[in-house]
């Protein structure tokens, strides 16, 4: 792929015995790198093209320029070859060991994770289920203890970075992985705003101690004696008042059914 610029033949041959002449001289390298910088572009573009989700083209770019000046440094204009067919392997090679070094799993895990998941879907179709630890060793011809431990290396394969865009907006900012994270271990705000209207609901018309032990039974899940320590009483009358509290609030709630829309 030639050089894609308005420069003449003449004018980049030029250009090459000046910086040649002086290696040092930065705006001459400078000039040669945008001349053949379609050239980064076009590779950068092919090879990304093939890549999953995740992996930034500007990366791969930056990478390749790196490549083109390299082989801008050490590029022999004696030899009689040209620069373009010269420079590309050289730029290839940057962006791929760019993407080596974006990839935090060894080459032998994911090896060993690819006969992983090949022995897994032998077995399920042989067996037409997924099968045990021990059918999956035994297919793999290793120990369980060594097949847990190529099952939790192989998970790291499948690790995704939290920074992958999930999809463009027309905003300034991208939506990214995690901005849409469910995070399990926060409480849900509307599952609390109803759990604090129904235990206002129950506990409505109910005295002190009796509130404190439907709250610190069902929503604090405390033993009866664990109440009773707290409420200074014994097992056997928390029980006590804990039965005739349910009965007290089932007649009452049976009789507001209307109010829930519930048919008889």
């Amino acid at each position: 792929m030639a050089a894609t610029t308005t420069a003449s033949k003449e004018e980049i041959t030029e250009l090459w015995i000046q910086f040649k002449a002086d290696p040092t001289n930065k705006m001459l390298r400078n000039r040669l790198v945008e001349q053949y910088l379609p050239l980064v572009k076009y590779n950068g573009e092919r090879i990304w093209s093939r890549l999953p989700d995740g992996v930034e083209l500007d990366d791969l770019i930056s990478a390749g320029v790196f490549g083109l000046m390299d082989a801008i440094n050490a590029f022999d204009m004696d030899r009689g070859v040209k620069f373009e067919t010269y420079c590309v392997p050289r730029i290839r090679g940057a962006m791929l060991d760019e993407l080596r070094t974006m990839d935090w799993v060894p080459r032998l895990v994911r090896s060993k994770a690819s006969k992983l998941n090949e022995a897994v879907k032998q077995l399920e179709t042989r067996l037409g289920r997924q099968p045990n630890e021990n059918e999956l060793a035994e297919q793999m011809g290793i120990s369980v203890k060594e097949l847990e431990k190529l099952i939790t290396d192989a998970n790291a394969v499948n690790l995704v970075s939290l920074n992958k865009k999930w999809y463009e907006t027309d905003s300034y900012k991208d939506v990214r992985e995690i901005d849409i994270l469910e995070d399990k271990k926060g409480e849900d705000p509307t599952k609390r705003i109803q759990k604090s209207d129904l235990m206002r609901l129950v506990t409505k018309g109910l005295n002190r101690n009796e509130r404190l032990i439907i709250i610190l039974y069902y929503y604090e899940e405390l033993t009866m004696k664990e109440i009773g320590a707290t409420l200074d009483l014994s097992e056997s009358r928390v029980s006590q008042m804990h039965s005739a509290i349910v009965n007290r609030l089932q007649g009452q709630l049976g009789r507001r059914r209307p109010e829930f829309g519930a048919t008889a």
